[in-house]
């Protein structure tokens, strides 16, 4: 199968158009002034989809399945304390304490938004969709929303559309999902253009790929720190280059950046929060080096260079699967608000597409007493990406080795430093 990106780009609208629907019938129901947050078509596996549901915390919501012009499921979740804020707007005046009274307004609000984002795919569509009678769902656990034999098993990737609606002046959240059927999906990309297309599975190979390199980060923080890391979430987004700020946390944020060059070229972004940069200098070369106003000057060299040993190391394994050479830039460092860490990545991608690939991973410290996580953005030029994926021979992805050759920054001071302590520390570079 074939991903024709324009088609693509419908999907991401048609997502967009529901989204707004949803929002506009949220207001006049509660008086809750909405508007569209993040909006999202992902590639992601099963077990990311179940990992992001366990996150203990208590939703409710309502289940449906669509049929006619697209075949899935969908799912609109609120978290307990919104879906009772929600709730009590209906229910003003009434019994609070009634739980079925409480249960049965949830289950109305998301059933009316839950038709807005399916009226809007239609439209985009020029169809019609059929929705079951919804069920109401609730729980902390993915069983409870998924069946985990029917989502993405194994190394099949789901197509996923994530929608979130955000409330103005009021503490608000839900989550919106539909996952369609595979074969649902197939039907809409026969409908061609003449623009450019990605083999699907050549996209879910370089996923592997893109993977393996997280794998190996995660290991070479582990033994760098001594704190235990693993890939804990990974999906490839398709959104529009002005959405992929929305994915930032708007909070302090620290990130090093590069661009490279080759096959692929583009854009690779380290994104941790504060206190997981500050994690990442007491573990490695002590706390003496923070200082009170934030990381300090030989904390802020600290991340750069760990940094720039990472990127050494996707994408020297990127390389070796395509048999190629990627070239990457000495390291940016950032330490700001929120999105201001990615926009200079969103200026230079604008200059030659709308739309782009984000291979999204997130890891995180085993235990989970250890505040210290880190989300790595990969986005590769799209017409490079076209041409990398005609490259890849997705066989070889399981047995390339994704060793990386170690390059210090050519003028990021201390580089010296951090040579010995990886060679100290045993990380294989």
């Amino acid at each position: 199968m074939r991903l024709d990106v324009d088609a693509l780009g419908t999907f991401y609208e048609m997502a967009r158009e529901g989204a707004q629907l949803a929002a506009d019938r949220l207001t006049p129901m509660t008086d809750i002034q909405a508007r569209v947050g993040v909006t999202r078509l992902d590639f992601t596996t099963g077990e990311a989809i179940r990992a992001e549901l366990d996150d203990d915390v208590e939703k409710v919501g309502i289940r449906v399945e669509l049929t006619g012009g697209m075949d899935g499921t969908a799912l609109l979740l609120f978290d307990e304390a919104s879906a009772e804020a929600v709730a009590g707007t209906l229910t003003d005046g009434l019994d609070g304490s009634d739980e079925a009274l409480t249960r049965s307004a949830i289950a109305e609000v998301s059933q009316i938004m839950n038709s807005g984002f399916v009226d809007g795919w239609a439209d985009v569509l020029r169809t019609e969709i059929d929705v079951s009678t919804p069920d109401l769902v609730a729980g902390t656990e993915p069983e409870a929303f998924v069946d985990p034999d029917d989502v993405a098993t194994g190394d099949d990737l789901a197509v996923v559309f994530r929608s979130q609606i955000e409330a103005v002046g009021t503490e608000f959240a839900f989550r919106h999902y539909f996952v369609p059927t595979a074969e649902s999906i197939e039907a809409l990309f026969q409908r061609r253009t003449a623009g450019y297309a990605l083999e699907y599975e050549k996209l879910v190979g370089f996923d592997r790929m893109a993977h393996r390199g997280a794998e190996t980060v995660a290991e070479n923080l582990t033994k760098m720190t001594g704190i235990e890391m693993d890939v804990d979430i990974r999906r490839i987004n398709f959104v529009s280059l002005d959405a992929i700020p929305e994915d930032v946390p708007a909070e302090p944020q620290v990130s090093v950046a590069f661009s490279f060059d080759g096959l692929p070229s583009g854009y690779l972004l380290f994104l941790f929060g504060e206190r997981s940069a500050r994690s990442l200098v007491s573990a490695t070369v002590g706390e003496s080096e923070l200082d009170e106003s934030g990381i300090g000057a030989f904390g802020q060299d600290a991340v750069q260079e760990l940094s720039n040993v990472m990127a050494s190391g996707l994408l020297d394994g990127w390389a070796n699967l395509l048999d190629t050479t990627i070239d990457h830039t000495t390291p940016t460092y950032a330490h700001d608000m929120g999105a201001a860490v990615v926009d200079p990545l969103i200026v230079g991608l604008s200059e030659g597409q709308e739309f782009a690939f984000v291979f999204d991973t997130r890891i995180e410290a085993v235990d989970a007493d250890i505040e210290f996580d880190l989300d790595i953005f990969a986005i590769p030029d799209e017409g490079d990406l076209e041409r990398a994926l005609e490259r890849l021979e997705v066989g070889r992805v399981d047995d390339t080795p994704t060793r990386a050759e170690f390059t210090a920054a050519a003028d990021g001071p201390d580089s010296e430093d951090l040579r010995e302590l990886a060679e100290m520390e045993g990380v294989d570079l």
